[in-house]
């Protein structure tokens, strides 16, 4: 089917500019949950958060397992997938819209399909369920933000399910907490930092990956390692590392112990001993490329800071806001020797900047193909969304504030008769009832 699909490769607007000031709209919001704020339309990009959702799946050959017979091997390549999920985010500052209870987004690409509905208003939950003849990827996720002294924080609760069916084994891990930095003075940034585990009822392995913080010497942003460990006996089976930005790699422990000899002289020299006082282990890959820049320029004081701007100009700081600036990325990955790629990320088209830092994936997910039929609560039925992506920020914002006007006159008063399509409370998590795919959806009405 998607060979004979034409995915649009641009938005039909760039972004708009706006001089609307970030901190101004944030300043009362220190210490508040945001998902209970209303943003002006200016800092959204046209996506709603169960678009975001489906970005997850942007690299799921990954998951194709059929010639994989070791354990090892596919706990490397979930952590890969798992780590693939947060590619999308680098520099995608623009906040996604919340979700309408009982909107849905549906996707079917790449040989799997995927359903998600937003399945509570307060707290703001969003399910998913995805599938294809050789996995399933499941689970739920309530991102909770809030706003701290000079930064945005954003902690993900939820699940993830994964299972292989060619190996009936289950996999799970959480998801990891992430930071934009800068709201007040210097140039956003974003990034994902704490622990993220995997584990493997069935083989018995588990990966327990380290989302390094910038740090003091900023030489660990983007970067994330890990051991796979079999659980019965506590041993090291192999070394992940890379950045989420780029790649993961897999090595023996052999091969990862004699790097850390030979250049154990390296990692002190680069601040080792500040990091072992707070209990975090360097990672063994710094190329010293002081000069080289991940991050492109951005402006936090306002809503340039969504659009393009240009690498590598001139720091605009002032000499008493230097504790503010963006860190430096401290260049490429050293490859250990015999270390394999387990995943490598996607270009993203040069024009990326133009349209919210989009990839190619996600330029087509607000796309209505022709002679397809959607749900009519489908996302990519929002007025707001589609007025957004077309560069009508007047007309966007109007519709906006109706539809968050329309769902808070909705739950103004306890409505327990009000429930999800498409999935159901099963514990702690959401388990989807299977009859969307079969359904004709005639008692669906419009919730837009």
């Amino acid at each position: 089917m998607d060979s004979d699909l034409h995915y649009r490769t641009h938005l039909p607007s760039k972004m708009v500019k706006s001089e609307l000031g970030i901190w101004s709209v944030l300043k009362s919001c220190v210490g508040k949950d945001l998902s209970k704020i209303t943003m002006p339309v200016q800092f959204n990009e046209p996506l709603s958060f169960l678009q975001r959702i489906s970005e997850s799946l942007e690299y799921s050959q990954l998951l194709d397992t059929t010639h994989v017979k070791s354990d090892v091997e596919r706990m490397e390549i979930v952590a890969g997938f798992a780590i693939s999920n947060l590619a999308s985010n680098y520099n995608r500052l623009g906040k996604p819209f919340n979700p309408l209870f009982g909107e849905t987004y549906e996707l079917q690409r790449n040989g799997f399909r995927l359903l998600c509905e937003q399945v509570s208003h307060h707290p703001p939950i969003s399910a998913f369920h995805a599938e294809s003849e050789t996995f399933i990827f499941h689970g739920w996720i309530y991102p909770k933000l809030k706003l701290g002294a000079k930064s945005i924080e954003i902690h993900p609760k939820g699940t993830m399910h994964l299972y292989l069916k060619r190996y009936n084994e289950n996999y799970s891990w959480g998801n990891v907490n992430c930071s934009v930095h800068n709201l007040i003075v210097g140039k956003l940034w974003i990034e994902h930092h704490g622990h993220m585990e995997l584990t493997c009822i069935e083989t018995g392995l588990s990966v327990n990956l380290n989302f390094k913080a910038s740090g003091w010497f900023q030489t660990e942003l983007h970067r994330v390692d890990g051991f796979i460990i079999n659980n019965n006996n506590k041993k090291k089976l192999r070394y992940l590392y890379g950045k989420w930005t780029e790649s993961l790699r897999s090595t023996d422990i052999e091969s990862y112990e004699e790097y850390e000899k030979n250049n154990d002289h390296k990692s002190r020299l680069l601040g080792e001993s500040s990091m072992e006082s707070s209990n975090i282990k360097k990672s063994p890959s710094v190329s010293p490329k002081p000069g080289k820049k991940i991050f492109q320029k951005l402006n936090s004081l306002s809503l340039r800071s969504f659009s393009s701007f240009e690498p590598g100009g001139p720091d605009e700081l002032s000499p008493d806001s230097q504790d503010d600036s963006m860190p430096k990325a401290d260049g490429e990955i050293i490859e250990i020797l015999n270390s394999k790629i387990l995943w490598e990320v996607s270009p993203r088209p040069d024009y990326s900047p133009d349209y919210y830092h989009f990839t190619l994936f996600t330029m087509s997910l607000n796309q209505i193909l022709p002679d397809v039929v959607i749900c009519l609560t489908d996302s990519r039925l929002r007025p707001d969304i589609r007025m957004l992506e077309d560069g009508d920020l007047e007309v966007a914002s109007v519709e906006k504030q109706r539809l968050e006007d329309q769902q808070r006159k909705l739950f103004k008063v306890n409505r327990p008769d009000i429930q999800p399509q498409w999935f159901q409370k099963c514990g702690m998590d959401w388990k989807f009832t299977g009859e969307y795919w079969t359904s004709t959806k005639s008692h669906i009405s419009s919730i837009f």
